[in-house]
């Protein structure tokens, strides 16, 4: 019995997409996917639905690559709302308690936050896709239910105040994986005295890319009207998710060996972590990783585009 077809585009590349306020990671990934008729499409990563910016969208091959985004360090813009403690540590929760503000200082604020640069602890809020015993920790939130979480290590590679007024403060945040900025927020609000929460949020780069390339929902749907042609011209080709990391060139005979999953000697090759690998015609093949005897091992090779 022959396999059903699969229904749509193969198409394959990274769409850079900026996410609106109010609507979810997958409503907003299912509109692209429509759009682009692509048989295969996921996201790298979620943005709350009081969250704004950079949601990039992997199609085809690409979502093969969507672990490297997922473990990829963000950058934020994000403002704080000092002197409200709420529910759900954003905007969108119930206000739990209000604290006076007026004898805070910036002096202050840059002082606190010398804690929370580098390397902290943090306690994964209530709200969010963490699992406790089988069931999401925000359904369980939902219902009342509060649980003990146990802290995890995140970096906080920079945190810059860029304005302060009337209980706000701005920041511009570059962070590691798993950092929550509702976290930051109240943690930061408890250090000054005053509780706090997040009022706005958006995300401004993920892993290699950043907002100079993002389009919009509603420009995609007005290039829509041009043809899948204007829509593809949008894409990033899949190895710039790792453009970071060192390149290997293989000769035809090399690439040939390796993509049949063997290790292989190279001359010239770092001496450690994952690269990416081309094969003799400058074609992207896949990521490879070092062994410890010098050789090239595939890890993740990708199948050749339409």
């Amino acid at each position: 019995m022959s396999q059903r077809r699969r229904k749509g585009r193969n198409i394959h590349g990274i769409l850079l997409l900026d996410k609106p306020i109010g609507m979810g990671s997958n409503e907003s990934l299912q509109v692209v996917k429509r759009l682009y008729r692509a048989q295969k499409a996921g996201h790298t990563g979620s943005l709350d639905q009081l969250a704004s910016g950079l949601l990039p969208i992997c199609m085809g091959e690409a979502t093969k690559l969507s672990g490297f985004l997922l473990n990829a360090d963000k950058h934020y813009r994000t403002v704080f709302q000092l002197g409200e403690k709420t529910a759900t540590g954003d905007a969108e929760g119930e206000v739990l308690e209000r604290r006076p503000v007026d004898y805070i200082t910036r002096s202050q604020i840059d002082e606190v936050l010398t804690e929370f640069r580098g390397e902290i602890q943090q306690i994964p809020p209530m709200y969010s896709a963490i699992k406790h015993k089988g069931q999401r920790l925000y359904k369980l939130a939902q219902q009342g239910v509060v649980v003990d979480r146990k802290s995890r290590p995140v970096t906080i590679h920079m945190l810059q105040v860029l304005a302060f007024s009337q209980g706000l403060i701005t920041l511009d945040i570059h962070c590691s994986k798993g950092t929550y900025i509702r976290t930051l927020a109240e943690d930061i609000g408890e250090a000054l005295g005053c509780g706090g929460h997040v009022r706005e949020l958006r995300r401004v780069g993920s892993g290699p890319f950043n907002e100079s390339g993002m389009v919009s929902l509603d420009g995609l749907r007005e290039l829509a009207g041009e043809g899948f042609s204007a829509l593809d011209n949008l894409l990033f080709p899949m190895d710039s998710a790792l453009s970071h990391w060192p390149q290997i060139n293989l000769s035809e005979d090399v690439a040939y060996y390796l993509s049949k999953g063997q290790p292989v000697l190279v001359p010239h090759a770092p001496t450690h972590g994952k690269v990416r690998l081309y094969d003799a015609k400058q074609r992207f093949m896949g990521v490879g990783e070092i062994l410890g005897d010098g050789r090239v091992a595939p890890r993740r090779l990708f199948g050749k585009g339409p």
